[in-house]
């Protein structure tokens, strides 16, 4: 056995070492363990995308989480970000979400937030991954009377637009305007069309049937070849494409061009240098960028920063150096 976490969790084929019904269910018994408090119940959120293999891990996670005497808090299908925002607004103490992004249906993976919605340290994600491989959480786990109970929430989606309506300008108004979305089969089916229709977008939204199968299969974020078609048929202002979690994103503008995530970037940085609203400055992305955003940020008159690959150390990186 190896190392389980990778730079976004772990990950892999389903029902294959290491994302299976077993380590699963450590994972849940681990991280129940690691945050235990005096005096205090572990209330873990479990949430996930739209894969077949979703219910097996789900179900799994929630039986480690119970059977060390934690309180796990089942959301369902939810986004990435989503599923951080209810961690840190039910004041829990982790957030597991069940995915494997923009990969294929028979992958899949667990992250982990922390309480505080981001992702947990370096050596909390160490502590966990030794206990899962040492064997010895079978003979850690409490006396019956002090087992868990699981509860199912049934409003999230609620509170995630909310929170999503929350961050759009009100001096903004997408009334009218011709919007099209690919939701990729996957995690943002239901809460991406819900939110852009609630501020009045006339919208359009392509592959939103998912059947547990079809999650990023020819759609989504990286095959925007029928988000591109569907943006010229309908006349539409512009195209987003999510990919199965919720947390990658490719626009259409309304010629049918691509926009990168590097491009989108650079628009959102010169708009809000622009402002007076870039925070020193600073670009922060990964050393995957392409070249061209270093070049175009020294000729726009802000700084760019290039960290390790994965959102946790982007984040890190933006925290410490307060972009």
């Amino acid at each position: 056995m190896g190392r389980l976490f990778g730079t976004d969790g772990i990950r892999g084929e389903a029902n294959r070492y290491p994302v299976d019904a077993a380590v699963a269910l450590a994972v849940g018994q681990a991280i129940t363990y690691v945050l235990r408090k005096k005096h205090h119940t572990t209330r873990v959120i479990i949430g996930k995308d739209t894969r077949i293999s979703g219910y097996m891990l789900e179900s799994a996670l929630e039986s480690g989480v119970t059977s060390m005497g934690g309180v796990p808090y089942l959301v369902g299908v939810l986004p990435t970000p989503g599923i951080a925002v209810i961690t840190e607004g039910m004041r829990a103490d982790a957030g597991l979400v069940i995915s494997a992004s923009h990969n294929p249906y028979q992958d899949n993976g667990i992250k982990i937030f922390s309480g505080s919605g981001y992702k947990l340290s370096d050596a909390q994600e160490q502590r966990i991954e030794d206990l899962v491989l040492s064997g010895k959480l079978p003979e850690m786990v409490p006396p019956p009377r002090d087992m868990g109970r699981a509860y199912r929430l049934h409003d999230v989606n609620g509170r995630y637009i909310v929170f999503l309506k929350n961050t759009f300008p009100r001096k903004l108004s997408l009334e009218g305007m011709k919007i099209a979305i690919d939701v990729a089969n996957g995690a943002t089916y239901k809460v991406a069309p819900e939110t852009l229709t609630e501020l009045g977008a006339d919208l359009t939204v392509i592959h939103n049937n998912p059947d547990g199968f079809n999650i990023n299969h020819d759609c989504g974020s990286q095959y925007t070849a029928d988000l591109r078609r569907t943006v010229l048929e309908n006349g539409c202002a512009v195209g987003l494409a999510f990919d199965g979690d919720g947390d990658r994103l490719i626009a259409i503008d309304e010629q049918g061009r691509e926009i990168t995530g590097d491009q989108i970037l650079m628009i959102c940085a010169k708009q809000m240098k622009d402002e007076g609203r870039l925070a020193n400055d600073l670009v922060v992305s990964t050393v995957m960028s392409n070249l061209g955003l270093a070049v175009a940020c020294k000729r726009h008159g802000f700084k760019h920063h290039a960290s390790q690959v994965g959102d946790r150390h982007v984040l890190e990186d933006m925290r410490r150096m307060g972009a």
